[in-house]
């Protein structure tokens, strides 16, 4: 571990006297780079998560677990990070393409932020294009930004929608979710294999017709249309 990183976890975890104005993650210096810090710090307190739950941390099994729970976490959550918003490449619609542009079965991974516990699924993003054309794999990685940190299912879906229909300025938007939750299937109801779905619309795709014409292309690509309706 970089010396200038050892130096401000050694500030920032070591006793305080009393009365001391204490500032559990101060602002690192400018030599420290920022993820070492973050990773540090985050690999300290899931030592003490460990330590919490009477794990013994001399055990092979868990040499070394610390750390990689906070880098899998630094990677989890890389959509909060300082210009991890994507790029949206657009290009003019030359032809005045008026239909549904669609791309279906965007697989992604997010955290509950309720309880920490991932929730998976596939994302089917649509839209109706207006003067800009955008780069398909651009879809995707707007799913990935806003997956890659806590989240609600129905937060996330209207954050793709909101995003694209700002960037975008296009005549409809359409997001369609289907999403598994494992804070349902290992605690809780312990139900496996329920299904959440979430859907938001904007603009012409509010029009049910339109709809049934993205779902319509779903079935046709052998995507059950379950959305449908709701």
């Amino acid at each position: 571990m970089d010396v200038g990183v050892q130096q401000q976890l050694r500030s920032t975890f070591a006793p305080h006297p009393r009365g001391a104005n204490v500032h559990l993650l101060p602002a690192p210096s400018p030599c420290v780079d920022r993820d070492e810090l973050q990773l540090a710090s985050a690999t300290a307190a899931f030592r003490g998560f460990l330590e919490a739950f009477g794990l013994d941390l001399t055990d092979p099994d868990l040499a070394g677990t610390d750390q990689r729970v906070a880098r899998s976490y630094q990677a989890m959550l890389g959509g909060l990070r300082p210009g991890a918003e994507p790029r949206l490449s657009t290009f003019p619609n030359t032809e005045r393409y008026a239909g549904i542009l669609a791309v279906n079965e965007i697989p992604f991974y997010s955290l509950c932020a309720h309880h920490f516990l991932p929730f998976f699924g596939t994302v089917h993003v649509g839209y109706v294009p207006g003067e800009r054309l955008v780069g398909l794999s651009k879809l995707a990685r707007v799913v990935d930004f806003y997956a890659r940190r806590p989240q609600l299912q129905e937060r996330l879906t209207e954050q793709i929608a909101t995003l694209l229909d700002e960037r975008l300025d296009p005549a409809g938007v359409i997001v369609a979710m289907e999403a598994r939750h494992l804070c349902m299937e290992m605690r809780g109801v312990a139900k496996p294999g329920i299904t959440t779905t979430t859907m938001a619309v904007r603009g012409t795709l509010e029009d049910e017709r339109l709809q049934s014409q993205f779902f319509a292309r779903r079935t046709t690509a052998g995507v059950k249309p379950s959305l449908e309706g709701e």
